[in-house]
This record gives C-alpha cells, sequence and structure tokens, in this order.
C-alpha cells in the first residue's frame, strides 16, 4: 500500500533529489539531454532549487510504499484557482504499476481541496509516449512553444479538477 506525504525536512528533500534525478534521468537519455544543453531538466535537479522550490511556496510531496520514497510531486498554485503540477517523477522500476496515476490523483485531490479549477503541466512535446499517458489522465493539450533556451518543444496541457 502506497502513502503519499508532504515533505518538509531538508532530509526528506535530499532524498527526493535522487528520485528525481534518477526518475528524468530515463528521459535525458532518450532526448539527448545534458547539464551543457539543458541545465534547468529535473534530471539535474539540485537541494538548492528544491528548496528555493519550497521557500516560493510550492507543496512538496513524496510517493513510499512500506516506508520507502519512489516517487515526488510537486503542486504550485498560480492564479484565478489554476495550479501548476511540477516534476512528477517515479523511480523507472516502478512504473506501469499505478504510482503515476495515483500522483496525478492526489495532486487533483489537493488542487480540489483548495478551491482549485485547472491543473496545468508543461512536458516534452516530442514525447509521444508520455503526452499520451497524461492524455489518459484527461489532460488536454492548450499550446506548445519553442523555447531559445530548450533543446525541445514545450507541450502544454492541462484538465479541469473534479
Amino acid at each position: 500500500m502506497s502513502l503519499i506525504k508532504e515533505l518538509t525536512t531538508e532530509t526528506e528533500l535530499e532524498t527526493s533529489i535522487k528520485i528525481i534525478a534518477d526518475s528524468f534521468a530515463t528521459v535525458a537519455a532518450e532526448f539527448k539531454l545534458t547539464k551543457d544543453n539543458c541545465p534547468t531538466h529535473p534530471s539535474f535537479v539540485t537541494i538548492k532549487q528544491l528548496m528555493e522550490m519550497k521557500r516560493k511556496g510550492l507543496k512538496l510531496f513524496g510517493l513510499f510504499v512500506e516506508g520507502a520514497q519512489f516517487g515526488f510531486v510537486a503542486l504550485e498554485k498560480k492564479k484565478d484557482k489554476a495550479f501548476s503540477m511540477e516534476k512528477l517523477a517515479v523511480l523507472p522500476e516502478y512504473r506501469s504499476k499505478g504510482y503515476g496515476g495515483e500522483l496525478v490523483d492526489f495532486v487533483n485531490n489537493n488542487v480540489k481541496d483548495a478551491g482549485g479549477k485547472k491543473l496545468s503541466i508543461g512536458i516534452i512535446d516530442e514525447h509521444t509516449v508520455l503526452k499520451q499517458w497524461y492524455k489518459s489522465k484527461g489532460f488536454k493539450q492548450t499550446a506548445r512553444t519553442k523555447f531559445e533556451h530548450l533543446p525541445f518543444t514545450v507541450c502544454f496541457m492541462e484538465k479541469p479538477v473534479v
């Protein structure tokens, strides 16, 4: 049975760095992302970045099974009852077991409890498998943007919170 809880200590965030980095390493390898061509990619996350996210008011959550963490997600309150989900991560060996969906449902329920109406994400547009997975979770593509500093196109998606 899994447990999702808010991460509040620096020690918990340090554990999360490895979870995020290892989870996103598969994406970095697939799309040939490096610290040089994409230093902000989650596979290169630092404790300083997570602490800054927390300082800015993002809620950081870990997914645990039998006391061991192997998932992560961050939630940011935007404006007009909108929220953004960031850095959803599940270690590769635990994928395809429903844990990513549990994290999405957990975030959706958090947003709903906070009076939110919309949940948004940004992903690599060319990552078609991930895009299809998010569509299966109720997200719809709202925009595509090519940023000069990124070696890929960003696909923005959102879903109504129900």
